[in-house]
């Protein structure tokens, strides 16, 4: 993007979005059309005709998204100019907003934001507190209680409706349910606690107050929001209440020639895939009956992926039910067309990923450009043990996150509680690290808090058990010398002193804790950047790392290897060769989905994991699956090929198969059905 003339870069609909003057604009951007890059000349053009980069709000789903944006915007209208503009999170934005608004919301200036695993902590912990965990019948653990929790805020869904739907064994519990969320709520209020789903309702409920909402809305002047198809009825509500306060405020138009007030959302229907989360793809559907006089821009161009690839994907979306009627194309012109194969077997398909992986890497795609994608993450085990076989390295997308890591939370603990007194999580948490402390006495010691002060003459004053005396004295004395106003300590000091008096327990504690201190030290980097330890606490539980090498970067930079990844973790991303395994009825659909929008939702994720590729894909689909639960007879199960691609699609596809495609033909047809009429005659001549 030039500064000079930097739509020039733009084509035809591209530009049209970015010189939208006024008013609702909806986008619709399929896969690899240049969405981040027309969001960004967007917040370009809105300063350059005239308007305050403070007047602008930029919503997206990730951290990183919002900063290349506006590193993008900065390149024209200059970084320092850029940086004004309100960009972030949804929940990054509603907790900076709150702490702006927090009296007169009712909230403590000094409300601390719990992350997932802290909520799922207190779920527990009022599920043992209420005796649920001793109930005759199966109660729901911590895990589900706040998945349902989220499910029923976030879509708006009553409690009986969500457990009928998402939750059916938990139908029974009810009630003992609705006793748990009331009480989470009084503690959360009581400790000055949010979650992230909190951060949204109190944004909802402060447009919906007259002087604050007014206030609120006065700041912006114009709103973009990326991928919208990814957002739940709550985040829909704001951004309508938002857009109407605004137009009352600003009625329709700016001073000094700038454009006039606008909201300017971007996203794709057919790469809705997140309902799971709470999301719905209602809100962009509805989007040009929601907010009048909307002008729709499609962008169809495809910068991504080669013309077949493309026309593949379109024709897989094309049996879609409802959908904005959208066919990408591309100018990247190929004579081959993407691949699909039928393998007999799992191990079979195994094999041959496998060996198209170092047969492109020969012709020298590396590694690193090559990912093989999947439903559900047990679907690459038998790969995994393959891709080892064959010494080819791989990095599986997933598991545990840089917060969720026990030697992160006991460190920010400590740090909550200097924020917040109030946080019985985490004094429970700094309690029990203590010798001869369990959750009996952590409790107590709790309650002894509560009773006064929460200080650090309070917890001199507890009667803590002989071995842990001399700890609680270290532990007041720390927090005294952390919370004295003067001379105020520096956050990255904060951490080094907490270190100091954590150190003998962390090398007590855990295993191997030489391989865990490079996480604390990534921990202290990151908070000399930081400017106050409640913004540190609130940056980190809303957008955190999703492990120390997003801090660091690759851990191997020499070395290549092949990304394994879910399709959920896959979206936004690209490599130049794509293998889509398991393509089969029962994996892709899932099982699981029953009803026609969940059948929907897993056509749209097959669409998301073939637009990934740049030059080659496959789509690959074993006949036979083996099961361990046929201990007394076949252990293999066919399979068919995904009902989302159908016959009328092959012929966007080189078809082939394996030493054992020849039965598909069979499977397919029907004609199995005569056959198996044969074989049950002959066996009644047996004994007739």
């Amino acid at each position: 993007m030039q500064n000079t003339d930097f739509l020039s870069a733009l084509n035809a609909n591209q530009r049209t979005a970015a010189e939208h003057r006024a008013g609702p604009l909806l986008v619709i951007a399929g896969a690899g059309t240049g969405k981040t890059k027309t969001l960004a000349a967007r917040v370009a053009a809105l300063i350059r005709a005239g308007a305050q980069p403070d007047r602008i709000l930029l919503l997206t789903f990730t951290r990183r998204a919002a900063s290349e944006m506006l590193r993008r915007a900065g390149q024209v209208v200059g970084e320092a100019v850029a940086a004004g503009v309100w960009g972030g999170t949804f929940h990054a934005v509603a907790q900076r907003l709150l702490r702006i608004y927090s009296q007169p919301l009712g909230l403590s200036k000094s409300f601390v934001i719990i992350d997932h695993g802290d909520a799922e902590d207190l779920m527990h912990l009022i599920r043992t507190d209420l005796e649920l965990h001793k109930a005759a019948a199966r109660f729901p653990k911590k895990g589900t209680l706040l998945a349902i929790y989220s499910r029923c805020v976030n879509a708006g869904e009553p409690l009986e409706q969500a457990l009928a739907e998402r939750f059916p064994w938990c139908q029974g519990h009810a009630t003992d349910i609705k006793r748990v969320f009331n009480e989470y709520g009084q503690r959360k209020a009581q400790r000055s606690l949010l979650d992230y789903d909190d951060l949204l309702l109190y944004w909802d409920q402060a447009l919906d107050t007259s002087g604050i909402g007014d206030a609120l809305a006065g700041r912006f002047e114009h709103v973009l929001v990326d991928e919208y198809q990814d957002t739940n009825p709550v985040q829909a509500a704001i951004l309508r209440k938002l857009w109407s306060r605004i137009k009352a405020c600003r009625g329709g138009s700016s001073d000094k020639g700038a454009p006039g007030c606008s909201i300017m959302v971007v996203g794709d229907d057919a790469q809705a895939i997140y309902s799971f989360r709470g999301a719905t793809v209602e809100n962009i559907m509805r989007f040009p009956e929601e907010f009048a006089e909307a002008t729709t821009v499609t962008l169809e161009q495809n910068y991504r992926s080669v013309t077949p690839i493309l026309d593949a994907s379109n024709a897989v979306m094309s049996f879609a039910k409802r959908r904005f009627t959208k066919n990408l194309w591309s100018d990247r012109a190929s004579a081959r067309k993407p691949a699909l194969v039928t393998c007999a077997d799992e191990i079979e398909q195994s094999n041959y990923v496998a060996s198209r992986i170092l047969e492109h890497r020969e012709e020298g795609i590396p590694l690193t450009r090559q990912a093989v994608l999947f439903r559900a993450g047990h679907n690459s085990d038998a790969l995994e043990v393959e891709l080892s076989r064959r010494n080819i390295p791989f990095v599986k997308w997933g598991g545990l996150r840089f917060l969720e890591a026990a030697h992160i939370k006991d460190l920010l603990a400590f740090l909550r509680i200097l924020e917040n007194p109030r946080d019985d999580l985490s004094w429970m948490r700094v309690l029990q690290m203590l010798d001869g402390v369990g959750p009996g006495r952590a409790r107590q010691a709790i309650e002894h808090l509560q009773q006064g002060s929460t200080g650090p003459q309070a917890l001199s004053a507890w009667k803590a058990p002989q071995s842990a005396r001399t700890q609680v004295e270290d532990l007041a004395r720390l927090l005294h010398e952390l919370t004295t106003p003067e001379p105020e300590v520096p956050l990255a000091a904060q951490i080094d002193r907490v270190r100091r008096f954590y150190a003998p327990i962390f090398e007590q504690r855990y295993e191997q804790p030489e391989m865990r201190l490079r996480d604390l030290d990534q921990l202290e980097l990151l908070a000399q950047q930081a400017k106050s330890r409640a913004s540190f606490l609130a940056d980190l539980t809303l957008d955190p790392p999703t492990s120390t090498s997003d801090l660091a970067g690759p851990p191997m930079v020499d070395e290549e290897y092949v990304v394994l990844s879910t399709i959920h973790s896959a979206k936004g991303c690209e490599w130049d060769v794509v293998y889509v395994i398991h393509a089969a009825d029962g994996v892709l659909p899932s099982d699981m989905s029953t009803s026609d929008a969940e059948l929907e939702e897993e056509r749209r994720l097959l669409y998301v994991a073939m637009t990934r590729a740049r030059h080659r894909l496959y789509v690959a689909f074993p006949l036979r699956y083996y099961h361990r639960k046929h201990p007394l007879g076949d252990s293999h199960s066919f399979a068919q090929l995904s009902r989302f691609l159908p016959p009328e699609v092959h012929p966007m596809f080189e078809t082939s198969g394996s030493s054992g495609c020849e039965s598909d033909a069979f499977v397919q047809s029907g004609e199995s059905v005569a056959v198996s009429e044969t074989v049950q005659a002959r066996l009644n001549r047996l004994w007739n």
